[in-house]
């Protein structure tokens, strides 16, 4: 980790306040902090960058190696009928902390009234379609 101003490059992994769960050679699971689902949760990039875009092959294949892993262990502690993935990049995109990492929400059955659309639903007004 690089950036000693970064809330994700300071995380001592395997704490019980950051809810480690496991790690490859470029990046980590985490629990969300302010979930908004039960086991919602954070792949962080172990290297200090701000985007998606900025990612190197390996780093790619890696985080998305750790998605894969984080669905299954929540599909047998959560049981989840379905996921959001999604990544904030940039301010405007509602990244708050700017280091990437990417959300792997689970989806329960009645989470809400009408989920069609999605991720869509980040713009008001947007979602249905």
């Amino acid at each position: 980790m690089e950036c000693l101003e970064c809330t994700f490059c300071n995380m001592t992994l395997g704490s019980d306040d950051t809810k480690f769960n496991f790690e490859n050679k470029h990046g980590f699971v985490v629990r969300d902090n302010s979930p908004v689902s039960s086991g919602h949760s954070l792949i962080i990039l172990k290297r200090h960058a701000l985007s998606f875009f900025e990612l190197n092959p390996a780093e790619r294949t890696s985080l998305f190696l750790l998605v894969e892993q984080a669905r299954s262990e929540l599909d047998d502690t959560f049981k989840p009928d379905g996921y959001n993935i999604g990544i904030n990049d940039g301010a405007v995109a509602g990244q708050t902390i700017p280091h990437l990492h990417i959300h792997l929400i689970p989806r329960y059955s009645g989470d809400m009234l009408d989920p069609s659309g999605g991720v869509r639903g980040v713009i008001p007004g947007k979602q249905k379609y």
